[in-house]
């Protein structure tokens, strides 16, 4: 069958380009290929399709008929063809993103544009700072700041999250404003994803470049970001905020930053995808997009 439909293709293209030798130079083949192809198909169906001559083909009674179908055949697998390169090439259907609070205010003000732009596409955000299960989620594409976990989900490197140390003022005029690396062990600290009474260890970065570890113990926690950032403006302790998320809440004096002059290592951001190779193309522009928006070189992680 599949040599049948392929020999009505080559008919079809015959017709359409009025000689075997234009037919094999569209085909990519060689005329006598084509000939071969069209005598196969004549034997097949137990009649004479064309009139033949060295200048010119012609259709016979039966073959006018026929070709019909062979050009309606060929036009369908031709529609299909463009249709498959226009879901590969143009985002439509749905794109399902898993995002962590501190970037899901970004996804937004991100992908906007890209919604605009192709009609055929929606979206779908999970807010999770938790490992959410993608498959069953039929996540196509999830962001992670830090290490990631073991998956085998491709990784690539988009950017990096500015951390920093905050405090609100009514803590800070209760329990002093830390000035030291030493200051920081005596106050109540507030981590994201800890257990109560575990013990974390972070790095920071002096005036003079010389990187100092520390290592505490959490008053309180939460796997939410945006619930540790409302513990730390409610005045329980000190807490790494991503810069970018507490803009207003600085702006407005709800939190206050901590140790001027030093700094703490940036966190990766990362998009996660179920493949590599051959995303689809909501995936690829929705990355192109993402990796626009927190501002990366191109690069790949994970």
């Amino acid at each position: 069958m599949l040599d049948q439909l392929r020999r009505m293709a080559v008919l079809a293209t015959v017709v359409e380009q009025g000689s075997l030798v234009a037919a094999a130079r569209q085909l990519q083949t060689t005329t006598s290929a084509v000939s071969q192809q069209l005598r196969a198909l004549e034997r097949d169906m137990g009649v004479t399709l064309l009139h033949r001559s060295t200048r010119r083909i012609g259709l016979t009674p039966a073959g006018e008929r026929f070709v019909q179908g062979c050009q309606a055949m060929l036009a369908a697998a031709r529609e299909a063809q463009t249709q498959l390169h226009h879901l590969r090439d143009a985002p439509e259907g749905e794109l399902r993103i898993c995002a962590p609070v501190g970037a899901a205010r970004q996804i937004g003000p991100a992908l906007a544009p890209l919604l605009a732009a192709h009609p055929g596409l929606s979206l779908h955000l999970e807010v999770d700072d938790g490992f959410t299960d993608l498959v069953a989620k039929r996540i196509d594409l999830a962001v992670r700041f830090g290490r990631l976990p073991d998956s085998s989900w491709a990784a690539q490197r988009i950017g990096q999250k500015t951390v920093g140390l905050y405090a609100a003022p009514a803590y800070l005029a209760r329990r002093g404003v830390p000035v030291s690396m030493s200051d920081l062990t005596r106050h109540d600290w507030l981590l994201l994803r800890s257990d109560t009474g575990a013990i974390r260890g972070f790095s920071l970065t002096g005036p003079d470049g010389r990187e100092e570890m520390l290592r505490i113990s959490p008053r309180a926690s939460s796997n939410n970001q945006l619930s540790l950032q409302q513990f730390c403006e409610a005045g329980m302790g000190l807490a790494m905020l991503g810069a970018e998320d507490v803009d207003e809440s600085q702006a407005q004096g709800r939190l206050l930053p901590l140790l001027p002059g030093w700094s703490l290592p940036t966190l990766p951001v990362y998009v996660m995808t179920p493949q590599r190779d051959a995303q689809p193309a909501k995936v690829r522009h929705a990355i192109e997009a993402l990796r626009h928006a927190f501002g990366a070189v191109r690069d790949v992680g994970g």
